[in-house]
């Protein structure tokens, strides 16, 4: 006769306060050191009296962690992709326009299209996504944006940064992108990484410009990327450079591009290297691609034209 007991596995070794040596059971939890996966410690007195004999793994195993981020490949850009009709937006000599009242990149395809059946039902003109009336002044731009703020929408919060600044507000234009930044907005980091670099309303800090660069980066900011990949250059990390200028590449970046032809020509890149990084270029390139987009050009290109004449 069989009797059915549930097993009780034996807690791994991994699972013990790195410090007392006590096992994971029943009510004793152990929480993760905060900088790496190491170890783990059942209280905070453990975990500072065991400080000096892991700070050097520590340090290590974090700087690793941090590389597996920064080096990983993102799904997409920042901008992400179109909300109407979800392909990708591009990223290469188009300056990404902002509905301001819902915080939406919408393509220039589904913009003039949108427009075009405004214009041949004598509609009103709104958002192509939200529906909402079209702001006809800078003033009404602003008010959309606080609104937006007021819900914690981090875009809303880095572009009033960018009047801000533009008012010469550092101080507040900081202030805004901070918050963005916490929210995850890659340009909010970006735009941190600069005034860190260049002084504008805060002390030159290459401490927290690397850090908001790189986290910039991280959320798919090719520029970011780049950036990264001629620091490196400059410090003679070239592993580590190619690495950021092949990510770059992979998002449809044409200057990462452009800068990988000339590691390849300086024997930097292998030739399999770079012949991979030009197809995920050109396939990221074509997938911004569409007949409404390129009907949205022409209308636009038309309509510029237009207007120098």
């Amino acid at each position: 006769m069989s009797t059915n007991k549930t097993e009780v596995a034996e807690p791994a070794a991994d699972m013990c306060c790195a410090s007392c040596g006590i096992a994971q059971v029943d009510d004793i939890k152990l929480k993760e050191c905060d900088a790496c996966d190491l170890v783990h410690y059942c209280s905070d007195e453990c975990k500072q009296d065991h400080l000096s004999k892991h700070e050097h793994l520590c340090k290590e195993r974090a700087a690793e962690l941090r590389d597996e981020l920064l080096f990983r490949q993102p799904e997409s850009t920042h901008v992400g992709d179109c909300p109407i009709c979800f392909l990708p937006l591009p990223i290469n000599g188009e300056n990404p326009r902002i509905s301001t009242c819902c915080s939406k990149i919408i393509c220039d395809g589904c913009s003039v299209a949108n427009g075009l059946r405004h214009f041949r039902e004598n509609l009103q003109q709104t958002c192509p996504f939200c529906r909402h009336p079209m702001p006809k002044t800078d003033e009404q731009n602003n008010k959309n944006y606080m609104k937006r703020v007021e819900k914690n929408d981090p875009v809303a919060m880095t572009q009033i940064g960018f009047t801000l600044e533009n008012e010469g507000d550092y101080d507040s234009a900081i202030e805004y992108w901070s918050k963005a930044a916490e929210l995850g907005d890659a340009i909010a980091h970006w735009s941190l990484s600069v005034v860190y670099e260049r002084g504008k309303g805060v002390e030159k800090d290459e401490k927290k410009e690397i850090y908001h660069v790189e986290e910039a980066a991280i959320a798919g900011h090719p520029d970011a990327r780049c950036n990264l990949g001629c620091y490196e250059m400059r410090s003679e990390r070239y592993d580590r450079a190619v690495k950021h200028i092949i990510i770059a590449a992979n998002l449809g970046h044409d200057e990462a591009i452009q800068a990988l032809k000339e590691c390849y020509k300086g024997g930097l890149v292998s030739k399999e290297e770079f012949a991979a990084a030009l197809r995920a270029h050109q396939a990221a390139v074509d997938a911004t691609k569409s007949p409404q987009r390129e009907e949205a050009a022409k209308a636009l290109g038309y309509k510029l034209m237009q207007g120098r004449n």
